[in-house]
């Protein structure tokens, strides 16, 4: 089966993962720092399948011929060694017996026992020479049937093959399976190809539009980050749930969970303008503290599509985008851990502000298949609002 790697992105849940136990994830980037797709069979110097099916083929034929040559070339070891060690033996005790009668014999028989060691010698050498002879003419004939096994096996798995596909071209359900899968290999060519001209596109126009705010900039007169007047409390309606809330949030500010996040906005965040407008310093509609998500969904179950907040993650320290969509809600990471802000597996590129990447994306979308657009921000609906504690 023809198979196709592409360099995936990280769903939502498992980018949570991630973040929680202190994992991060790098892009594999290419030579011209681009993220690296590869498609098999989109290369000019890539195989065909055929090509590699033959291939494979002939290795699995090479690699059973070599194995069942070995297994030969050891039983013609274990019968040759048999063979001439049985001789040698033989030999060794006649000439034994040759020596033993020899010295019970008279001493002037000894240049004979000398000769008959030297023909033993000579004997011995023969059967050695005998031996490696045998043993190169076995090697040769084991290898000529290595080769022949070879072929024999190449052609019986050719012919398996050819079978196979024969009888599975006759298929009905074969040949609907094949056309769905060549239609699924087009679209996966055509979704990697889109996700690269998208990349290129969308990181040319963030350079644009980077250069056009660093322009604009030097125009205006740095501004240091003022923190928003908190309305007075008016009188709740309902007294009881006045005083539930105002528990709640108390309950929730001496855990030291929130503690810790309550203390990295104030210490890291409102230095950079977190939350604010971007040319002014007023708190933006769409920014809203810590809630949860069923709060977040809850404020924004009441609005249309295109309807979105960020809140200030209760799990975890970060931002969450939380999304009103034709079919439901969704929820996207915010990374802003290297003094920029960028979602988690989606578009990668990084802004210089919370209201720089709401600005982005009020034009384009956050992912290419749920097409989101910023449309509308989803303001407070508390007084005093989510987020009045965070600058007192």
């Amino acid at each position: 089966m023809r198979r196709h790697f592409l360099h995936g992105k990280l769903s939502l849940s498992g980018m949570h993962y991630l973040k929680e136990n202190g994992k991060s994830v790098n892009w594999l980037l290419a030579a011209d720092n681009e993220v690296w797709v590869w498609v098999m069979g989109d290369g000019p110097g890539d195989k065909r399948y055929d090509q590699i099916c033959d291939e494979i083929i002939a290795e699995r034929a090479r690699q059973q011929a070599q194995k069942e040559a070995g297994e030969l070339r050891k039983e013609k070891e274990k019968e040759l060694i048999r063979r001439f060690s049985v001789s040698l033996k033989r030999e060794e005790k006649g000439v034994k017996d040759t020596l033993r009668q020899k010295e019970v014999e008279k001493k002037a028989e000894a240049e004979q026992a000398t000769k008959a060691a030297a023909e033993h010698e000579q004997i011995q050498m023969e059967l050695k020479q005998k031996e490696e002879e045998e043993r190169r003419r076995q090697e040769e004939e084991i290898r000529h049937l290595e080769e022949e096994r070879t072929q024999q096996l190449y052609i019986n798995l050719k012919e398996a093959q050819e079978m196979v596909q024969k009888n599975e071209k006759e298929d009905p359900e074969w040949r609907e399976s094949l056309r769905k899968s060549k239609a699924a290999d087009e679209r996966r060519r055509s979704i990697a190809k889109q996700a690269r001209d998208d990349y290129k596109r969308l990181s040319l126009k963030a350079i644009e539009r980077g250069k056009v705010s660093a322009i604009s900039q030097n125009f205006q007169k740095p501004q240091l980050p003022v923190k928003p007047p908190v309305p007075p409390r008016r009188h709740a309606v309902n007294r009881k749930e006045c005083d539930v809330r105002k528990d709640a949030r108390h309950q929730k500010l001496s855990d030291n969970k929130q503690e810790s996040i309550i203390r990295w906005f104030r210490e890291q965040q409102i230095p950079l303008r977190a939350g604010y407008e971007k040319y002014c310093d007023v708190i933006a509609p769409w920014f809203h503290g810590i809630i949860t998500r069923q709060e977040a969904e809850e404020l924004l179950n009441k609005k249309g599509p295109g309807t979105f907040l960020i809140r200030i993650s209760e799990r975890m320290i970060g931002y969450c985008l939380s999304y009103r969509s034709s079919d439901g809600f969704k929820h996207f990471l915010i990374d802003s851990s290297k003094d920029s802000y960028t979602f988690f597996g989606v578009d990668q590129l990084q802004h210089v502000t919370l209201a720089d990447l709401v600005e982005y994306h009020k034009d384009e979308p956050i992912t290419l298949v749920g097409a989101e657009l910023l449309l509308e921000p989803c303001g407070q609906c508390r007084d005093p609002p989510d987020y009045a504690y965070l600058f007192h």
